[in-house]
């Protein structure tokens, strides 16, 4: 566990490519590996781990001053997973017991996890608190989780062992043993054999983020993850020998998971890690680690590249180099146009090429990855008739100035194996530039959600079509998303996405961006009624209603319909692990909320 973790002052080395050098802010010189390199391939994740564990390549992990903690070598890992299985073969669990890791950006839930592989147990990450204020919903979340994953084992480290234990004594599922994995290395250890897993076998659960409804356990098999991790370095990323990765995206979300703690494991690359919230304070050492390590395939959501253009002064930009750059990967929400610009022209100048953008679609139903665009040559849009898009629900491309338009990133083409169609209502496949529902199919597909059948019915259509829930349009071959199914608000027949009037409300100078959430809401005659919830840090009443008043005549104006304006105090608006806006928790939130104020003016009314 941590204290077997060898410390080192430089990166690893990596398969042809690093040599450790005395200082860790040294550039690594080059060196050749003997191990050569495998780009995937494997049947099972115990299979990909045993070949890279030959080489000389592994995990770094790095603190909030840029400073190399921990390495984890591939070899040490597939040693301290082996011993770990061996322990927890000691509860005598029958093979696919679930166990519950809470995922800190640590060697220990690496280990962890691939300790229950070996011991062919199925492992499953849960989210650290995005806010410690939220203690309460932070142990519901965890309660939720256990409960439906039937979990039997629970592990945390000593940051968050006393959220994971009050969360295992209100949970009806009785857990074998709850602690950390300090404690687990306490426990005697089992000496058996450790079984080989098989492709049918299931690799993990996924929990989704919960950005639209309660969070659901994804179920993917050895063979749907090894599939869509091809697909990712052989097809999307044309992974070659002398890359190297560098991560903050947190290891409880699907992109950090799969795409950079196993997607590297396959492929012999090492990878460099920043925790996510040391990003979130200081996102120029994930830059830096970039152009320090010589790192060339990096990932972030939209929000974290802003995060970047916002934070980062002119002045660091003299210290960066990121030429090394050369897959760009931009996921996991959607990709805003402006948001890669205006990130390309703060960063030319440290040596960023746009070119290195590469956009892409997945979601944890389909392990990871479902669509790629062409590496090497940027993002690459399309703008779209607003009007058109609306009436007749067509993406046909602007043709005259001064109309409104909307702008998509093309999110490139389905990975080998897999088969994207747009469909209507009533699920017949529509023709190209029509917008209708994204369904995807392929051998990346989960099996469905764990004990969940009824929402296993919903998202899986006949033919093994998994629904994704979003929406978008096919041009010229290529996927282009406009948004998901519960982010369209209808009014009086209309589609009016929630992204547009949050955008809308974002341009405004009192509203900081990823600050507004709109939803809609049914009365009890059945219209809908659009409803914006602005985070607002205005004392003054008087600014307060003309920022209302505003808002609403801005609403108006763009999208003809009226609309409620709430404001509420900062960190109010709920978020999923992953950070992102949750919509649907806003919506329950400003329900309640309405809800309690029409029982006040009851009470109140009745005093008279």
């Amino acid at each position: 566990m941590s204290s077997t973790i060898t410390k080192l002052n430089a990166p690893l080395t990596q398969a042809f490519d690093f040599q450790p050098s005395s200082e860790s802010h040294t550039t690594p010189t080059p060196t050749r590996n003997s191990l050569a390199q495998q780009v995937a391939g494997f049947e099972t994740l115990t299979n990909a781990l045993e070949y890279a564990a030959q080489g000389l390549t592994g995990y770094n992990f790095y603190n909030a001053k840029g400073n190399l903690q921990s390495v984890l070598p591939y070899s040490l890992l597939r040693k301290n997973a082996r011993e770990i299985a061996q322990r927890l073969s000691g509860f005598n669990l029958a093979r696919g017991s679930r166990v519950a890791i809470i995922a800190d950006t640590s060697p220990e839930f690496i280990e962890l996890f691939f300790a229950c592989r070996y011991a062919g147990l199925v492992p499953f990450a849960m989210p650290v608190p995005v806010n410690l204020g939220s203690h309460g919903i932070y142990v519901q979340q965890l309660k939720g989780m256990l409960e439906s994953s039937h979990a039997s084992l629970a592990f945390a480290n000593i940051d968050y062992i006393n959220f994971l234990e009050e969360a295992a004594e209100k949970t009806t599922q009785q857990l074998k043993w709850v602690g950390t994995p300090v404690q687990l290395r306490e426990l005697p250890a089992k000496e058996v054999t450790l079984q080989s897993n098989s492709p049918e076998e299931v690799a993990y659960l996924q929990f989704t983020s919960g950005s639209t409804r309660m969070p659901r356990g994804v179920v993917i098999t050895e063979h749907a993850l090894m599939c869509n991790l091809q697909g990712i370095v052989r097809n999307g990323l044309e992974i070659r020998p002398g890359d190297r990765s560098a991560s903050w995206l947190p290891f409880y979300h699907d992109m950090g998971l799969v795409g950079l703690v196993l997607a590297p494991m396959v492929t012999q690359l090492s990878v460099d890690y920043l925790a996510t919230r040391d990003f979130a304070i200081r996102p120029l050492q994930w830059l830096r680690l970039i152009s320090r390590n010589r790192c060339t395939v990096a990932f972030s959501q939209p929000f974290g590249l802003k995060l970047c253009t916002m934070r980062v002064r002119e002045s660091d930009l003299k210290d960066l180099d990121l030429s090394c750059w050369r897959a760009a990967g931009i996921g996991a929400e959607m990709i805003r146009p402006d948001t890669l610009r205006n990130f390309a022209e703060k960063f030319s100048s440290a040596g960023f090429n746009g070119s290195a953008f590469l956009p892409c679609y997945g979601l944890a139903e389909s392990t990871l990855a479902v669509t790629f665009s062409k590496i090497g040559n940027g993002f690459r849009s399309i703008q779209i008739d607003s009007k058109t898009l609306i009436d007749k629900r067509k993406a046909v491309k602007l043709q005259a100035d001064g109309r409104k338009f909307n702008e998509f990133v093309n999110c490139g083409r389905p990975l080998p194996e897999h088969t994207v169609k747009i469909v209507d209502e009533n699920g017949q496949q529509l023709e190209e530039r029509m917008v209708g529902s994204v369904l995807v199919q392929g051998a990346s597909i989960m099996t469905g959600y764990y004990n969940n059948p009824e929402e296993t019915h919903k998202a899986l259509k006949p033919g093994n079509w998994l629904d994704t829930g979003d929406i978008g349009f096919l041009y010229e071959g290529d996927l282009y998303i406009t948004g998901r199914k519960t982010d369209v608000i209808i009014v009086n027949g209309r589609n009016i996405r929630a992204q547009d009037i949050e955008e809308l409300a974002e341009q405004q100078p009192e509203v900081r961006s990823r600050e507004a959430s709109a939803f809609g809401v049914n009365d009890a005659d059945g219209t809908t009624t659009i409803v914006l919830v602005i985070e607002c840090r205005l004392t003054s009443l008087t600014e307060r209603h003309s920022l209302i008043k505003r808002l609403q005549q801005l609403v108006y104006m763009a999208f003809g319909v009226n609309c409620i304006v709430e404001l509420v105090p900062p960190h109010t608006l709920p978020r999923t692990s992953s950070g992102k806006l949750s919509r649907f928790a806003a919506r329950q939130g400003y329900i309640q909320r309405t809800n309690l104020d029409d029982q006040l003016s009851v009470v109140e009314s009745g005093d008279r």
